[in-house]
């Protein structure tokens, strides 16, 4: 059921910040495209993911965003997946770890996509009901993906 590959549902035009980037640029990001995560990148490498959990776990008033990095609270253990894995493999990741975006990378770490629970949701939704015009055609959830 769950056995295409990744690179059928993924987003390839992933929006991402730098590790030098500032805590502000990551909230407008977050809350003007309703991402809940963001891939820090440098040299096109994957070096970390920065969560809407991370900032609001920092307990911090917006006006101080500008002067914090993301290097500073970035998670730097990130769990990554190649294109050519399938489906499944992240459905096991997302509720044995529970959480929500997968970081996609090609063999040299390079970021090449994202992969959320939206996106597994969305695939088996329409597998099941190819024929929905709504979730087709419904821009919000064109939009949702990275």
């Amino acid at each position: 059921m769950m056995n295409d590959r990744l690179s059928t549902i993924m987003t390839k035009n992933v929006i991402t910040v730098k590790p030098t980037d500032t805590l502000a640029t990551v909230k407008d990001i977050l809350f003007s495209r309703g991402f809940h995560h963001v891939p820090v990148v440098e040299d096109k490498k994957l070096c970390g993911i920065i969560t809407s959990y991370d900032m609001v776990r920092l307990d911090l008033p917006f006006s101080e965003y500008e002067n914090i990095i993301v290097k500073d609270i970035m998670n730097k253990k990130v769990v990554t997946l190649t294109e050519n894995e399938l489906i499944g493999a992240a459905a096991q990741i997302f509720l044995k770890h529970l959480f929500h975006g997968l970081p996609i990378v090609n063999n040299d770490d390079e970021l090449t996509g994202i992969v959320t629970t939206h996106d597994i949701l969305k695939y088996e939704f329409l597998k099941e009901y190819p024929d929905d015009i709504f979730v087709k055609k419904t821009k919000w959830i064109e939009t949702a993906k990275y």
